[in-house]
């Protein structure tokens, strides 16, 4: 997934880009394409030369690796690593220039050191759906409930939010009188979004009609980048750590690695005498406990005999129908610990995402009090009070 920045002025723009020639590539046609780090995708990119400054993130990675930027007549190749921000400029049908950036998805370390030690601790009501509800506010005047994903990123807002709860829509007045359509491109500007005691200034708000069950938005990881986030089930308390706590007795560590920018950790089921691992993002914005990829199921030659609890078939927006089985998993393990009896979902056709991966949600997820490391990239988990209640697809 990728996230935009735009940068209001052009002398802002001069300024962050700080090199003293910028490098020029031609284009003819809008669409480039995009090779990062190995993952090519095809005119993935628009030029947009009334944008003041178009950055691309880079894929979140620890390692150097190279970015290719391809226009239908040019190129041009980057090297990117924790930090680094590169400049250039698209010359589009020889007239019109698009200032680009190619970022990493890590901030260069000045920007996540603070000066202080402390923590942000953020109540949190585990709803019905097993989404992490947080109240936050905006402007200082809306109110709203968010959810914390971390398989998701940035600040989003469902449009039904925006429209009925906010004052985002306040430069559009016939938008907000029912006549026209809202452009959800164009919000007023949030200057202050507050969770907690924890205050985010000037934060780019994005839209989307996904989201957990009964929430205004989420939260995704990225916005506490270099940080340790400890979810804690037993207290209802997000903690947000500038420096890892000391105190870990019970929690056992994993690697935590990514994919397209997605965390993910490994995890194995033992069923029959034999195993299969696999990876999986934490989708702590699902209500479902594990979910298998298609494609997945079909490399492991995963067991299609297992006790079925359901069967079902769903429409996406395009009409298309997929069926989903809901099949119950005799025993998974993650961190060295032991789940019987998982409800799983079996996922058939594509991944929506465009490439493999399994999820852990959060009918699993809750059942362990954890700390995300986003500086060393690392897992914790220990078990909590809720290890054994029902799983709500059992329930």
């Amino acid at each position: 997934m990728k996230y935009f920045l735009l940068v209001i002025s052009f002398l802002c723009v001069q300024s962050a880009f700080g090199q003293s020639k910028l490098p020029v590539i031609k284009a003819t046609a809008q669409k480039a394409s995009i090779n990062d780090g190995g993952n090519f995708e095809k005119n993935s990119w628009t030029l947009e030369p009334q944008t003041k400054l178009d950055v691309f993130t880079a894929d979140r990675t620890r390692e150097t690796k190279w970015v290719t930027f391809y226009t239908d007549i040019d190129s041009i190749r980057v090297k990117v690593k924790p930090g680094t921000k590169f400049n250039f400029v698209v010359l589009l049908n020889g007239k019109d220039s698009c200032y680009t950036q190619i970022a990493s998805a890590i901030p260069p370390e000045s920007k996540l050191k603070s000066s202080s030690v402390k923590a942000d601790t953020i109540p949190f009501t585990l709803t019905a759906y097993n989404a992490i509800k947080i109240v936050a506010v905006i402007n200082n005047t809306d109110t709203l409930n968010l959810h914390f994903d971390v398989s998701s990123f940035d600040f989003h807002l469902t449009r039904d939010a925006v429209l009925k709860k906010t004052k985002l829509l306040a430069n559009q007045p016939d938008a907000l009188a029912g006549k026209v359509k809202p452009n959800f491109r164009n919000l007023s500007k949030v200057f202050k979004l507050q969770i907690g005691n924890l205050i985010f200034d000037n934060p780019e708000i994005l839209t989307s009609n996904i989201t957990a069950h009964e929430m205004d938005g989420r939260i995704g990881f990225n916005v506490f980048e270099g940080k340790q986030v400890e979810i804690n089930y037993d207290s209802n308390l997000l903690i947000i750590h500038s420096k890892m706590p000391g105190k870990l007795n019970g929690y056992v560590k994993s690697k935590m690695e990514f994919t397209h920018s997605f965390a993910f950790v490994k995890g194995s089921f033992e069923i029959a005498n034999k195993i299969y691992t696999g990876n999986f993002s934490m989708d702590t914005g699902s209500e479902q406990a594990l979910i298998l990829d298609s494609g997945w199921v079909a490399k492991q030659a995963f067991p299609t005999n297992l006790k079925l609890i359901k069967s079902l078939i769903i429409h996406d927006p395009t009409g298309a129908k997929y069926e989903i089985r809901s099949v119950l998993s005799p025993l998974f393990k993650i961190n060295g610990f032991d789940l019987p009896n998982v409800p799983t979902l079996l996922l058939s056709g594509k991944n929506p995402m465009g490439f493999e991966m399994n999820y852990l949600g959060n009918d699993l997820l809750k059942r362990f009090n954890m700390i995300l490391d986003f500086k060393n990239d690392y897992l914790y988990l220990k078990p909590n009070k809720l290890t054994n209640v029902k799983y709500r697809e059992n329930s």
